[in-house]
């Protein structure tokens, strides 16, 4: 079973290095995909990502609420991805004013500023939580739902019940058995 947020942030606390390394993997796809989806690059993301988890580390002894972990990274991420934006802007006004087009379209197209539209967090977190969920599963669990809903096409039972080592008629219920603990980790 997989660690909560709460055990790997008092791990974390007592210098584990492999909660530290548990928490990154759970969290960086969040992480980068905030700064990403508001407009910035690769190299700004990483920097996001980067600040982000000195930020943690130098607060890691003041959150309160480890359970709420998940929430206080991605605040953290949507600010320091706000201030991300505001100094590019803030850079481009400074270095003339007037930009050539292909800057000024640029900056055109980043966020201004504004928060990032929840339902975009609100996804984000979703499929944080249901990634979360696939990686606690068992293996022939975890297995199953990743050939049968992230593949590019969809695979034949045959295919499935071959590669699961298993008989066709038998994937549908498993795949319930399956999607129902799921569930109850999602819940």
């Amino acid at each position: 079973m997989e660690s909560t947020d709460k055990q790997l942030l008092m791990a974390c606390r007592s210098g584990d290095a492999g909660a530290w390394e548990s928490l990154i993997n759970r969290y960086q796809r969040l992480i980068y995909a905030i700064p990403r989806r508001a407009g910035l690059d690769d190299d700004q993301a990483a920097e996001v990502f980067q600040e982000v988890f000195t930020t943690l580390v130098q607060k890691l002894d003041d959150i309160t609420e480890p359970d709420r972990l998940h929430a206080w990274l991605v605040t953290t991420t949507r600010r320091k991805t706000w201030r991300a934006i505001s100094n590019r802007k803030g850079w481009q006004q400074v270095i003339g004013g007037s930009t050539d087009d292909a800057t000024a379209f640029e900056v055109a197209s980043v966020a201004d500023g504004m928060p990032l539209p929840d339902e975009i967090i609100g996804r984000l977190e979703e499929q944080h939580r249901v990634r979360t969920a696939l990686a606690a599963l068992d293996e022939r669990c975890r297995k199953l739902i990743t050939m049968l809903f992230y593949a590019e096409e969809p695979r034949p039972y045959a295919e499935i019940a071959v590669a699961l080592g298993t008989s066709p008629g038998s994937i549908g219920p498993s795949r319930a058995r399956c999607l129902e603990k799921m569930l109850r980790l999602l819940s």
